[in-house]
């Protein structure tokens, strides 16, 4: 009686663990955006139905992982990317005029285009009675009053009371404000971007 031995790999010739490792390595590469979905469902067909190594290897030739000095090049652009953020951001908090939170809880500051605002911003895109920010405790909060424009904190629009802290971003329709801790010393005598406060 003859044993059958496990068959003999033909040199060159796909394997099933072949056509897996590359099947692994398409969904890798389609999962980190470098391939799309059917690219990587045409690709996995074609890698089922390869014959030989040379097919297969064909199928990744151009998501192979980098060299070392592809590599380190990446890594150097991704650092300088962020660099370049990072400055930017700092450059631009810089130029960002200043809000100060109201100091009291006695009443809301408005902020609007009317002289009858506690703080009025006289730009044509800021409405009469555009915000309101208050005091509650240790804690300020934020409303849109129903302006045209909108009301922003740190980029998301104010559909809803909104809790601010010193540091937030808040943007009167195109107008960008940095808010501050309150001066209890005195009160600005101009408030930038053409606003002042009462």
């Amino acid at each position: 009686m003859a044993i059958a031995d496990a068959p003999t790999p033909v040199p060159g010739r796909a394997s099933d663990a072949d056509r897996r490792r590359i099947a692994r390595a398409l969904q890798e590469h389609s999962t980190q955006g470098r391939l799309s979905r059917d690219t990587y469902a045409a690709r996995v067909e074609r890698a089922l139905t390869a014959r030989s190594q040379a097919e297969l290897d064909e199928l990744v030739a151009d998501v192979r992982q980098p060299g070392p000095l592809r590599r380190a090049t990446l890594a150097a652009v991704r650092w300088t990317s962020t660099l370049s953020a990072d400055i930017r951001s700092a450059w631009e908090a810089g130029r960002i005029p200043t809000l100060a939170l109201p100091a009291s809880s006695a009443h809301p500051t408005t902020l609007g285009r009317s002289i009858d605002c506690d703080c009025v911003v006289e730009n044509p895109s800021v409405s009469r009675r555009h915000a309101e920010l208050r005091r509650v405790g240790e804690r300020w909060l934020l409303r849109d009053l129903g302006s045209r424009n909108g009301t922003r904190l740190n980029g998301v629009l104010v559909t809803a009371e909104a809790e601010a802290r010193p540091g937030d971003y808040v943007s009167l329709g195109p107008l960008h404000y940095r808010l501050a801790v309150p001066d209890v010393g005195r009160p600005p005598a101009r408030w930038p971007a053409a606003a002042r406060h009462r």
